[in-house]
């Protein structure tokens, strides 16, 4: 069995020496903001990476991947115009995708049972397998990754984020908008 690296305080990561190297030449530097932001961003870019590999292993692109997400998030039925609003896409942008969806077998459009004049579009049995077979990599990731931490301490990393994402979402002091994503949600 190979030796394991320690995963406890006492374990350094990249980030550390990264503050390190910034501390002398930023005096001011908070190392344990640096260290949490840096942290953040390389555990963001880590996780992007893992979706845009399972994205290459199930061949899916990110625009059909995000269409069968957002279906899939509706109950596996929608209006394409209910999509078109998920994904804050013109409605002729959304026709594009699920022609392709259906070519695929990922989707398949009826007509409403309740109004003829409208549109059904509904996740097939592949489109949900691919959906889920590419959204499992990604959850196993995510719970390798916090399975360092105990029941509690993810309770209190989830809260503690939840925190900062409040005032991520409030405009900053000079009143430039917060997160974009927060604008969507107060629509």
């Amino acid at each position: 069995m190979e030796p394991t690296e320690p995963t406890g305080p006492t374990a350094r990561d990249w980030t550390d020496e990264h503050v390190a190297r910034w501390q002398p030449v930023l005096p001011g530097l908070d190392p344990v903001v640096e260290g949490a932001v840096t942290r953040m961003k390389k555990l963001s870019v880590h996780l992007r990476r893992v979706r845009e590999q399972s994205l290459v292993d199930f061949e899916l692109e990110r625009h059909e991947f995000d269409t069968l997400h957002k279906l899939a998030g509706r109950g596996g039925s929608a209006a394409p115009s209910e999509l078109a609003q998920d994904l804050d896409l013109a409605p002729a942008s959304v026709t594009g995708r699920l022609d392709a969806l259906e070519k695929r077998g990922f989707v398949r459009r009826t007509q409403s049972t309740a109004d003829r004049r409208r549109v059904v579009v509904q996740l097939t049995a592949s489109g949900r397998e691919t959906w889920l077979g590419a959204m499992d990599v990604l959850g196993h990731e995510e719970e390798r990754l916090l399975g360092v931490l105990d029941v509690k301490e993810r309770a209190l990393l989830n809260d503690m984020l939840r925190r900062i994402m409040v005032v991520a979402e409030e405009p900053d002091v000079t009143g430039a908008p917060g997160a974009p994503w927060a604008e969507r949600r107060a629509r």
